[in-house]
């Protein structure tokens, strides 16, 4: 079968008003990536040619989000048919397929997609595929109404709807089909007769259909057709993919404790049985090998553990660490920049930051590697098989050999050979008696004062 040319025009012009934000609305994450991220990552699974995003004037930090893909700018906000004009000109003489989509609507799937394009490529040719939906409560959607034969014969706006109409339960979720070496003619006549004086997408339906072209409907869960406008309805579509995701996540072989409470990045990779506890929080790019136990209130990012490791509880891994196979990361740890190699433990309350644990070494309780200078970062080396004795503070760049142990409350500033025993601390000196005198003095005061 020869190739059929297929593009792609996501609408992200949208000012976004309501979400009281700085930020352009598209920008807006959803499991750790933008809204219009999650668009284009659908989008790539087509595998098409040209990809065009509508962007608003002054939006760069969305042009440049979207890179390399190219912007076209709507210059005005004057409906979705306008704003799918404002692509026409790095489409022009384009006669493959379009999808049209919206930057606000980041939960529509791949196979939505495709089944869309499928439906435009039918034997029947419609000129126009409608994705649709069955909500719970169809409420203020626009209505979409068949013909005898189950293609669309239109769409109604529910303020224009008769009351058979209303009754309709298939409503219009947005995005749409075309083929375009029909597509042009047909925005093109879409006129702004309205009472808002705007270029209506839906209009190309009656268009369509007026001049004898078939048009269809392709309908999806409307789970995957929310759309966001407000803070509210970001949360919302965050509640509906973290679904998703732990859905995803157990049925690859990981357990979720309480899956509820466990938050997803669309990036993070989980190997096979794993073990998740409750209140873990996964951000961007995290990768966990297999046989895993992550305890519960751990905060990862940017880190990878390796296959048998356990983590938590109260664990803080941040951009950079590396858990090796079998290690042992404990409560109230924080790891950033830093390999532990296999079978080491860092058992509780320690900072190991720009540093290498080696092999089986032991961190005792209150360890902190000086990394800072207060102008710059320093590594810190610790062997194969070390013991770190609790609450010692090795200040960076600083070598500790294999097999080398460091006494309890040791301050190390100098490299530690291999198999050495070091101790850095100051003298302990007794004063018999002097404890019992002193608190006989302040009783004495406090006596005499009374």
């Amino acid at each position: 079968m020869a190739h059929r040319p297929l593009a792609c025009v996501i609408l992200a012009a949208g000012k976004g008003t309501r979400m009281k934000s700085d930020l352009p609305k598209v920008l807006h994450r959803v499991a750790g990536r933008p809204m219009v991220g999650h668009v284009l990552a659908a989008v790539k699974t087509l595998d098409p040619d040209h990809v065009v995003v509508v962007v608003g004037p002054g939006m760069e930090s969305v042009a440049a989000a979207v890179a390399p893909y190219p912007t076209a700018i709507q210059h005005e906000q004057r409906g979705t048919a306008d704003a799918v004009r404002a692509a026409f000109g790095l489409l022009e003489g384009f006669t493959g397929d379009v999808v049209v989509l919206y930057g606000d609507t980041p939960l529509v799937t791949p196979d939505t997609l495709h089944a869309m394009v499928a439906a435009r490529r039918r034997s029947d040719d419609p000129a126009v595929v409608v994705l649709g939906m069955r909500p719970d409560d169809p409420g203020a959607y626009g209505r979409l109404i068949l013909n005898a034969d189950g293609g669309l014969e239109k769409i109604v706006e529910y303020l224009d709807a008769s009351g058979e109409e209303r009754a309709v339960g298939l409503c219009n979720a947005g995005l749409m089909a075309f083929d375009g070496a029909r597509m042009f003619d047909l925005i093109g006549s879409v006129g702004n007769d309205n009472a808002k004086s705007e270029f209506y997408l839906t209009d190309v339906v009656q268009i369509a259909r007026r001049g004898g072209m078939a048009c269809a409907v392709v309908e999806a869960a409307p789970a995957e057709v929310v759309g966001v406008n407000s803070r509210a309805e970001l949360s919302e579509v965050e509640r509906l993919i973290q679904r998703r995701l732990r859905k995803a996540a157990m049925d690859n072989g990981a357990t979720l404790t309480d899956p509820d409470s466990t938050i997803f990045s669309v990036d993070t990779k989980l190997g096979r049985d794993v073990i998740v506890g409750a209140h873990v929080v996964f951000a961007g790019g995290v990768t966990v090998g297999d046989n895993v136990e992550i305890k519960s209130f751990c905060h990862l990012e940017q880190t990878r553990i390796e296959t048998g490791a356990t983590v938590g509880p109260y664990a803080r891994l941040r951009p950079g660490a590396e858990i090796g196979p079998d290690a042992h990361i404990g409560n109230f740890v924080e790891i950033k920049n830093a390999v532990i190699e296999a079978g080491a433990k860092v058992n509780h309350l320690t900072y190991i930051g720009d540093a290498r644990v080696g092999a089986k070494a032991n961190i005792g309780a209150g360890t902190i590697t000086c990394n800072y200078d207060g102008f710059g970062k320093h590594r810190t080396d610790i062997g194969a098989g070390a013991f770190i004795g609790s609450n010692s503070s090795l200040v960076a760049p600083v070598t500790i050999g294999d097999g080398a142990i460091v006494g309890a409350g040791s301050v190390i500033t100098t490299a530690v050979e291999a198999d050495a025993l070091v101790v850095a601390r100051g003298a302990q000196k007794a004063y018999a008696g002097w404890a019992k005198r002193f608190r006989e003095r302040k009783q004495s005061e406090k006596a005499k004062k009374a």
